[in-house]
């Protein structure tokens, strides 16, 4: 976990493996340590130092970034939160937020954030950075190179930030389309299902959130009641697809008159056979434009 080869560190903060190279030639952004197999490989503090410099490159040149101590990279950090002057801010923000919550620095998140909400709508900081953000999270949980703790810290913050986001939206009409949001039994990671149940209120539609880890039958008992238009959830963990085209199968057989959104593992979901009331949503923006956002 304090331990990235330079692909994962390519995909962690957006820069090809090439580029990254030509840094540590040209600049010595970073001097990686050697396998016995004379192999690169990356440690934290030189993962926030890269993530650091790709924050700044838009204001500043390479070569003098690649220079600079880590003090004095995080005190450029401070004097421009805002970043105006860049064309690609959406970059920065997902990059200073992951550096912050690996440092588990809430002060600077919070920072980090609050001028992200400035720069953006709340709808489009979500979709532009948080979302981006969650995914490169993601890369670095499934291959095992962040420590569960911090991955923890970051989605718990942006758990709390959604659910404040969402309190502060307005009640849907009666008559508006109603959705039920859950997570089938052993999925846990609910930040998508937090985020659909934002987008869904925002578009003035009425959402019945019952989170992660819901049994089917506790389904089957909750749409008596509910009665709702479309169902939507998230497959997320790894899974046989046999056993995840059994679960859409009951879901089909159980809510025929439902719709059915789901979205997550996208490797797993290209394996599974989806009818015509099943809609596979591959990305937030997708889902915006479904709610006419």
């Amino acid at each position: 976990m304090d331990s990235f080869s330079i692909s994962q560190i390519s995909q962690f903060i957006g820069v090809k493996p090439n580029t990254i190279r030509a840094w540590e030639r040209r600049y010595d952004a970073v001097k990686p340590d050697r396998s016995e197999g004379n192999t690169r490989y990356y440690s934290n503090s030189q993962l926030r130092r890269l993530l650091n410099i790709v924050s700044l490159r838009e204001d500043y040149q390479i070569s003098k970034l690649c220079s600079y101590s880590d003090k004095k990279l995080f005190e450029l950090i401070l004097s421009q939160p805002q970043n105006g002057n860049s064309s690609e801010p959406e970059n920065y923000f997902i990059s200073q937020l992951i550096s912050a919550g690996i440092d588990y620095d809430e002060v600077h998140f919070e920072k980090v954030f609050a001028h992200c909400l400035l720069r953006y709508s709340v709808k489009t900081a979500y979709i532009k950075v948080v979302c981006p953000m969650m995914e490169r999270l993601g890369l670095m949980w499934t291959s095992n190179s962040i420590h569960p703790a911090c991955e923890h810290f970051i989605s718990n913050l942006v758990r709390q930030k959604l659910l404040t986001t969402i309190d502060s939206l307005p009640p849907s009409s009666a008559k508006a389309n109603v959705w039920m949001l859950f997570l089938p039994e052993n999925e846990f990671h609910d930040i998508g299902l937090l985020l659909a149940n934002y987008l869904i209120r925002l578009s003035g539609q009425k959402v019945i959130f019952l989170g992660s880890n819901v049994p089917l039958q506790s389904l089957k008992s909750a749409h008596k009641v509910i009665e709702p238009d479309n169902l939507l959830f998230f497959l997320v963990r790894n899974n046989l697809s046999k056993n995840s085209q059994n679960y859409l199968h009951q879901l089909s057989t159980s809510f025929p008159k439902c719709d059915l959104f789901l979205s997550g593992n996208g490797k797993l979901i290209k394996q599974l056979q989806l009818n015509d009331k099943m809609h596979w949503l591959r990305s937030v923006d997708e889902f915006a434009k479904q709610l006419k956002l």
